[in-house]
């Protein structure tokens, strides 16, 4: 019973972590404005614009939203590649270079 308790505290650790990064002493997460990641994480190596994706509201109007992939590093080796969906952080990917 221990056993499968720790297994699903880590699964529930790695499922609520959601995006995140941390640029020295602070960290970014899911849903924070991209204003608020560049003052934090300073000025992305790249911005790429990557187009835009259609969103439905509650009474079923539609709106055009910005997607954006901003890259970071190598920071420790690391290359950070963050999605921003109307402004805001949808996704961090991070991957060893190479």
């Amino acid at each position: 019973m221990k056993y499968w308790l720790i297994l699903l505290g880590l699964l529930f650790t790695s499922l609520s972590q959601g995006a995140s990064m941390r640029c020295g002493s602070s960290l970014i997460t899911s849903d924070d404005h991209s204003s608020e990641v560049q003052s934090k994480c300073g000025e992305p190596a790249t911005r790429v614009f990557l187009g835009y994706r259609e969103v439905i509201d509650a009474y079923g109007g539609t709106t055009q939203v910005p997607i954006e992939e901003w890259s970071y590093g190598p920071r420790n080796g690391m290359y950070y590649y963050l999605r921003f969906e109307a402004n805001r952080l949808t996704k961090v990917e991070s991957k060893r270079g190479s």
